[in-house]
């Protein structure tokens, strides 16, 4: 169990009475301060409609429920219990059982806060990424209800032989009063860096530690991702960077591109040039779709702009043991061939389209579908359109294709285009998107050993891809990252993630309320999320709200 928050450091006993009871289950619990015993703590435990409260003991050396077992810390102590069921039980025998812990919300929104991190986590995140000044806030690894302020020095230190700069820790110590100081002097409610920021600290040393610039965080609590969104949403003072927020999220994400250095050659070779809508959106070589059984005495002809999308790289073609997706660009009228080349090859029965063939007046997607009732042939491949099923918010195109110089059955194919994504922005609720999602789901696995689904908008696809990728790495309770997934797709295609974040309006509150997003989640990715039972599907509008203003998926540069 790496996470801690299971541990409430200012609530009373009905306090977690009353949020286990409301949020919790039979076997949901939390740990807290002792309020009659300065110093101990009590574990609260629901057990069907009741809740019971387990005394802790601290002596200063150890921990321990007034007898049996000993342990040097709080955590191993609800460690042990959780994972040992049934050793923990009444005098009369019955089985106390620690199933699922209760999080607690973080104590700040600010982003500076970086939860659970480790020291040396710490250390290398403000090294390999901050500056002299940069500081970030977690919580002690060794106290419960503490935390450590990290700041990156100026000041240099020798290690093995290298000089290298040196990350200082200052505990931060939560008071009986509820004030918090730096273990002497000034105590306060809620100003101690505003405090420190205007007077720098003074090592025992000498050191001046400057808090300069906050190291902000991107991994967060789920619990907490409406003020999280608050948070990033705000306007920045005159003080402060003009670009805050959202804004300054996206721009870390893009400037990890200039990291990402896969060749793309082959897109740049001169007769594959004309295949690409962009000439800067191309394929990286590792990652692309390779056409086979193609004329090989013409240059570039196994060329195709698309991508395999997955968790792994070791093996680009091993969606038989894993989920896979082709991102791929909008149809030119020169590659269509191509297209159906390919979802042949990969035995693709799933196309996601994500845009209309013209916006604007603008062409956006050459029409490689044929009218309906009708057939045509592209290349080798034959495709027939059997019936169109228009939908409130997408078309679903029931097909058949099947290659002219092979005697064989007809292969379905699923093409579902969607048509409410707007050209700027992004939809205002999420309930189309998690209805269109769950509905390419079944669709996927209606048809056993079914080949990638494939995906494009304009220039790429990244709609049903972005989802899985963000909740197949999502960790046990909530723990959520949008650059480290982010990054993973970027790594597999080129300029998958684009914004207009500078450009945009205030992005309206999400009104999608209700179970439908807590129960299409899980049914949508294909993955299983687990929540612990203090989040609520409010959590989700926000995470989606949190997700799509900082991911503004195909915007066109050329606008």
């Amino acid at each position: 169990m790496t996470s801690r928050r299971w541990f409430h450091p200012n609530i009373s006993g009905q306090e977690a009475e009353t949020l286990l009871l409301t949020n919790g289950g039979h076997g949901s619990f939390l740990a807290r301060p002792s309020k009659s015993n300065p110093g101990d703590f009590t574990l609260s435990v629901r057990r069907h409609n009741e809740v019971t409260h387990i005394k802790i003991q601290n002596t200063g050396d150890y921990y321990d429920l007034y007898g049996g077992e000993t342990f040097a810390t709080l955590a191993e102590l609800v460690q042990y219990y959780t994972e040992q069921q049934g050793l923990l039980s009444e005098k009369n025998g019955d089985v106390i059982a620690l199933k699922y812990p209760l999080n607690s919300q973080d104590p700040t929104s600010e982003r500076w806060y970086h939860g659970h991190l480790s020291g040396k986590e710490a250390e290398k995140l403000l090294l390999e990424k901050g500056k002299p000044g940069s500081f970030l806030v977690r919580e002690s690894q060794s106290k419960l209800g503490d935390f450590v302020l990290s700041v990156l020095t100026s000041e240099e230190k020798l290690e093995n032989g290298e000089r290298k700069s040196r990350v200082t820790h200052v505990m931060i110590r939560f008071q009986p009063d509820g004030k918090y100081d730096v273990g002497g002097g000034e105590r306060f409610d809620t100003d101690l860096l505003e405090h420190y920021k205007k007077n720098p600290m003074v090592e025992k040393s000498g050191a001046v530690v400057h808090l300069k610039q906050p190291f902000n965080a991107t991994r967060i609590n789920a619990a907490n991702i409406e003020t999280r969104v608050r948070e990033l949403n705000k306007t920045a003072d005159n003080t402060e960077k003009a670009k805050q927020g959202f804004w300054e999220e996206f721009e870390m994400l893009q400037q990890q591109e200039c990291k990402l250095l896969y060749p793309r050659k082959e897109g740049q070779r001169p007769e594959n040039k004309s295949k690409n809508r962009y000439k800067n959106i191309l394929p990286f070589d590792t990652t692309r779709v390779t056409l086979r059984d193609t004329d090989e005495s013409i240059a570039g002809s196994d060329y195709i702009n698309a991508n395999y999308i997955k968790n792994n790289l070791d093996d680009v073609r091993g969606w038989q043991h894993c989920k896979v997706y082709i991102a791929t660009q909008g149809c030119l009228q020169n590659t269509v061939c191509d297209f159906w080349a390919m979802v042949y090859q990969e035995n693709t029965h799933v196309i996601v389209m994500t845009t209309k063939e013209v916006e604007r007046s603008r062409k956006k997607c050459f029409r490689y579908c044929p009218d309906e009732h009708c057939t045509n042939d592209f290349g080798c491949i034959q495709v027939q359109s059997l019936e169109e099923h228009h939908k409130k918010d997408y078309i679903l195109r029931e097909l058949h294709i099947s290659r002219l110089d092979k005697m064989e059955s007809p292969r379905p194919i699923w093409h579902y285009q969607y048509l409410s994504w707007p050209d700027h922005g992004v939809p205002i609720e999420p309930g189309g998107v998690l209805s269109f999602l769950e509905e390419i789901n079944a669709a996927q696995k209606y048809i056993p050993h079914s080949g990638p689904i494939v995906v494009h908008c304009r220039t790429l696809g990244l709609v049903s891809i972005f989802w899985p990728q963000l909740f197949g790495v999502a960790p046990q309770f909530c723990g959520l990252t949008l650059p480290s997934p982010l990054c993973r797709i970027q790594q597999r295609r080129h300029k998958n993630v684009r914004s207009e974040c500078a450009k945009r309006e205030s992005t309206p509150t999400v009104t999608y309320y209700g179970r439908t997003i807590f129960s299409l989640l899980p049914q949508c990715f294909g993955k299983v999320f687990i929540l612990s039972a203090s989040e609520s599907p409010l959590t989700f509008q926000s995470f989606y709200l949190y997700c799509f203003t900082l991911c503004f998926v195909e915007m066109d540069n050329k606008k």
